[in-house]
């Protein structure tokens, strides 16, 4: 297993984050090595700039976020302008008001429209757990598949509960290793991410980075 550092996306993504707050951000990630940092797309290019001297972190960038539920075209422009601004791995919402109404051929077009937009970088797809039913897990993380999508992500951090071991082993057994799994929301700790790893997640998206590398409990809400 590697060192849990290197499965952390540190994150911050609320709406008062700061610019001081980002660069914060990326320091933090650098001195913990972090695997990467997870933003909103506006502070996209400032995060790239403040880990230009190092080669070892990503930036990461949200899209879609937190709703899913805008145009699939706003979505794709959306990814291409984070890339071009830095990013390497996209983590876009996926429409759940199309999933709950069963229009999977339009969940699918949104999901590849995105990961068209950004070629070769990754693209996990948020599917917000909380929402939905085990078979609309299922069902999202087989949409996902079909478009492409190199990870599937629990949650947003930012509806009524964050991820589940449950929901993370349904996941996992769905994509049955054509593609990844990255669980977010409510891991404060490294007891619980640890529960995760051992489970088979390859990611974590986390703001308790530092507490959990350290083995402190922490009070974040992501």
């Amino acid at each position: 297993m590697k060192s849990i550092n290197r499965y952390i996306d540190h994150t911050l993504l609320k709406p008062t984050s700061t610019e001081n707050d980002i660069k914060q951000l990326c320091k933090e990630a650098i001195d913990y090595n972090f695997y990467s940092v997870c933003v909103n797309s506006s502070f996209v290019k400032l995060a790239k700039d403040c880990l230009n001297s190092t080669n070892s972190v990503a930036v990461c960038s949200v899209i879609g976020f937190p709703l899913g539920a805008m145009s699939t075209s706003a979505k794709a422009y959306e990814a291409k302008e984070a890339i071009n601004n830095g990013a390497t791995e996209i983590d876009m919402v996926i429409n759940i008001g199309l999933l709950k109404s069963e229009q999977h051929d339009a969940v699918r077009d949104d999901i590849k429209a995105v990961k068209n937009a950004i070629g070769k970088n990754i693209l996990k797809v948020i599917l917000e757990i909380s929402e939905l039913t085990n078979d609309e897990i299922i069902k999202a993380c087989e949409l996902s598949l079909e478009a492409n999508a190199d990870f599937v992500k629990t949650s947003t951090g930012f509806s009524s509960s964050g991820a589940t071991l449950e929901a993370a082993k349904l996941m996992l057994d769905t994509v049955n290793g054509n593609a990844k799994v990255k669980a977010s929301g409510g891991i404060r700790n490294f007891e619980t991410a640890k529960k995760y790893i051992e489970l088979g997640v390859d990611r974590l998206g986390v703001s308790a980075g530092i507490a959990i590398v350290e083995g402190r409990e922490s009070t974040s809400d992501y």
